[in-house]
């Protein structure tokens, strides 16, 4: 497999480097599935006679190895390269499915915790953080744009996967109504679905895997200074290695500022669908469809995927702290706006939600240049990698906040907006924590900085030399 090896994707002189967004795309698109979980969340409850806690716990167990890999693999993508880090996350990516689809198939639930949610959590690790240091390095005048392109396509990844599984499972279970509430998929559309999802995702991640390049020695943009990097606050000319970074305050300010945006949006994401249709409840029945509830999912990954690139550009202009203050200072109002009005207009509601939501992808866009700011791009990725640990806390801790509220107050189809407003309001508190965190952070400390002279070379300087 040397055509997976680093040495063979440095990109030849003239090489456009608005060809790497794409192929991150591809890869981003296909694992940002793992946010349409809740169209068939109530297929799979039905299925296995199981409670919200026990099908949620699958998708926090995927954010947990999300960021558990992308912790230990992120010194071994940053060496190896984004095109065989591409290839590993395809591979476990789509076993991931194939061992779901199994544990469906026997009825068997560990199964499906062990293959979407443990193989998958890996696939989506490795994946995410494959292209994020080699964009940074391709677009060093403009790494929030250049993330947000990318990591825009997580985001945007239920917008294509949530009417795709509904269709799908239309397909291959002809008694499946997505019109009507109470309609469950068989098991052996869910096998089918996973089956079919493996696959196609795992032919698509080839694109990626084939189109990705880095950056040869020495190259930079046309007309770019990297003597103007340090204009703005914040942002430091030296480097600092993933070793020393989280020896530093900043690190672990972040770290808490990234667990608190998350943990604030995950768990909406978790819950998208039933969630609308229990807002707007009467009498036991809700006057939202499930296929309305459904489309309200792919209209929140719009939002999603768009304050991925609007807001981490916006970053570029304005700076990662302000920015920051945005995500997590309005997002407090919202969130109360959400709980005590949200169920007297479904409009209101999707436009609360959804800028909820453009907040928590931009949070997600903006940390790799945040952290690029702070620590330089030495080993930003496998920096990167360390700091998505928060994000698998958050899909632990923003999951069972909305799941354990939920159970308490009853059973799927008959909770109503009172039911959550609880779990809202903990939210708030959430992230004002994560306010209070961002103003913390400062400039790194130089006695951590690499000495100039004895910096060990970047992974493509190792190559070239």
């Amino acid at each position: 497999m040397s055509a997976l090896d680093r040495r063979h994707t440095v990109a030849p002189p003239g090489y456009s480097r608005w060809l790497i967004p794409p192929a991150a795309l591809s890869v981003h698109l296909c694992i940002g599935q793992a946010y349409a979980t809740s169209v068939y969340k109530n297929s799979l409850i039905a299925h296995f006679d199981a409670s919200q806690t026990a099908i949620g716990v699958i998708f926090s167990i995927a954010i947990v190895m999300l960021g558990l890999s992308a912790a230990v693999g992120g010194t071994w993508v940053e060496h190896n390269g984004p095109r065989k880090a591409m290839f590993v996350s395809a591979c476990f990516w789509a076993t991931g499915f194939l061992v779901g689809a199994l544990g469906i198939a026997t009825e068997q639930l560990w199964l499906v915790y062990l293959g979407y949610g443990v193989l998958g959590g890996i696939g989506l690790g490795i994946g995410y953080i494959s292209p994020v240091s080699t964009l940074i390095k391709w677009f060093p005048d403009r790494p929030g744009l250049a993330t947000g392109l990318a990591i825009m396509g997580f985001g945007g990844g239920a917008l294509v996967a949530s009417p795709l599984s509904r269709q799908l499972l239309s397909f291959y279970d002809s008694s499946y109504d997505p019109t009507n509430a109470k309609s469950v998929a068989s098991g052996g559309a869910l096998v089918a679905l996973f089956l079919t999802l493996g696959i196609g995702y795992f032919v698509v991640m080839m694109f990626g895997v084939f189109n990705v390049r880095v950056p040869a020695e020495g190259w930079k943009p046309a007309g770019w200074d990297p003597s103007t990097v340090a204009a703005k606050p914040l942002v430091t000319t030296a480097n600092v290695s993933a070793g020393n970074a989280i020896k530093t305050r900043s690190f672990w300010l972040l770290w808490v500022v990234l667990f608190c945006n998350v943990t604030a949006g995950i768990g909406i994401l978790e819950q998208a669908s039933p969630m609308i249709q229990d807002f707007f409840r009467e009498n036991g029945t809700s006057t939202v469809a499930v296929a309305a509830a459904s489309g309200f999912v792919g209209l929140l990954s719009l939002f999603n995927m768009a304050g991925r690139f609007a807001w981490s550009s916006t970053s570029d202009l304005i700076g990662r702290k302000p920015i920051y203050m945005v995500y997590l200072g309005v997002g407090m109002v919202l969130y109360a706006l959400l709980a005590v009005a949200g169920h007297t207009a479904t409009a209101l509601f999707v436009l609360l939600a959804g800028l909820l939501l453009s907040f928590y992808g931009g949070g997600f866009a903006t940390v790799p240049a945040y952290l690029r700011d702070l620590f330089g791009t030495f080993e930003v990725g496998a920096i990167h990698g360390r700091l998505l640990t928060a994000w698998s806390a958050a899909g632990v801790a923003g999951p069972l906040i909305i799941n354990g509220f939920l159970d308490a107050q009853g059973k799927p189809g008959s909770l109503t907006a009172e039911a959550y407003r609880p779990a809202l309001f903990t939210m708030v508190g959430v992230l004002a924590i994560g306010f209070v965190a961002n103003l913390l952070i400062k400039p790194v400390p130089e006695k951590y900085h690499q000495p100039a002279a004895n910096a060990e070379p970047t992974p493509e300087e190792s190559v070239a030399r």
